[in-house]
């Protein structure tokens, strides 16, 4: 018959009552809570970054050309201001694309300002070209001063001013979610340990007597830090399990920004809403908050233990 260890039967016995000191309830929901509120907050921290992005590829890569008096003759014969125009932009290096702008898409563009007046209008239009730019660089001094030798008081607006705009606002947001999910972290080791510090005043005599007899701090620590570990782990699970259902839901609310915003619905669709790395970072949360409770355990338990006598 084999004979079970005495680290064995000591664990068994639970000796230091730690099911009683660190209860299955309170700490996990605690944990939990707070694994939630760091997945919100790494959530948002990546969607931020995604529509930085976003914001780059499509803004960033943008310029409006207006066209003032578009059909008067330009400076080249038999040629419109806004033909003349047109032939400068598309024959020039790093435009991609040139589109002139319809009046229906004109009006829409001037009906949140206008209401349905904005189809109404008497007053000359200019005429407005969208740009879309490639890669390469374009000199934008020198491309307006050849736009308004082709066509007087052409106006060119690089969207530079609303990139820098776009750019503080998404670096404002993402150091919000980071200092939210720094937070949360201290919020959760401040948890942690006074979770921990009440299970050592709960067993304070049994801990002395454990004490006086030879055990260790490592020991003590050891069994503290193993219960708080699991019961950290577990919370930490039921965060993640909850956050899940929450994210997806943000994220529906979320769909008109994305780039797939065109895509068609369904489950598929719904858990690829979700970037890799906010999975991974969700799939991540039980094992971080084990991680957290461990070392928080075992540091407030072996501080503990050097007050005593």
């Amino acid at each position: 018959m084999k004979v079970p260890s005495a680290s064995a039967r000591a664990l068994r016995a639970d000796e230091l009552g730690l099911r009683r000191a660190l209860p299955g309830r309170t700490l996990p929901l605690m944990v939990a809570a707070m694994a939630l509120l760091a997945a919100l907050s790494v959530a948002g921290w990546i969607g931020t970054s995604a529509l930085a992005r976003q914001w780059r590829e499509g803004a960033g890569t943008a310029m409006t050309v207006q066209v003032p008096r578009p059909n008067e003759p330009s400076a080249k014969p038999d040629t419109t201001r806004l033909a003349a125009a047109v032939a400068l932009l598309a024959g020039t290096r790093g435009v991609a694309s040139v589109h002139v702008l319809t009046e229906a898409e004109l009006t829409d563009l001037l009906r949140p300002w206008l209401g349905d007046s904005a189809s109404q209008l008497a007053l000359p239009m200019p005429a407005v070209v969208a740009v879309r730019l490639s890669g390469a660089a374009i000199d934008l001094a020198v491309l307006g001063h050849a736009l308004d030798d082709a066509a007087a008081g052409t106006a060119v607006e690089d969207h530079g001013v609303w990139m820098r705009r776009l750019s503080a606002l998404a670096f404002s947001l993402q150091a919000c979610a980071l200092l939210a999910l720094a937070l949360v972290g201290a919020v959760s080791i401040a948890v942690i340990a006074v979770a921990t510090r009440a299970g050592l005043a709960a067993r304070r005599d049994a801990i002395e007597i454990v004490h006086g007899l030879g055990a260790t701090d490592g020991f003590i620590a050891g069994r503290f830090a193993r219960r708080t570990m699991l019961l950290a782990a577990f919370g930490g699970f039921v965060g993640a399990f909850i956050a899940v259902p929450a994210l997806l839901v943000l994220a529906q609310f979320a769909a008109p920004f994305a780039e797939n915003a065109s895509a068609s619905p369904g489950h598929a669709a719904l858990f690829a809403a979700l970037p890799i790395p906010l999975w991974g970072s969700i799939a991540a949360l039980p094992i971080v908050a084990a991680a957290i409770g461990f070392v928080t355990a075992q540091l407030t338990v072996r501080g503990w233990l050097r007050h005593l006598p």
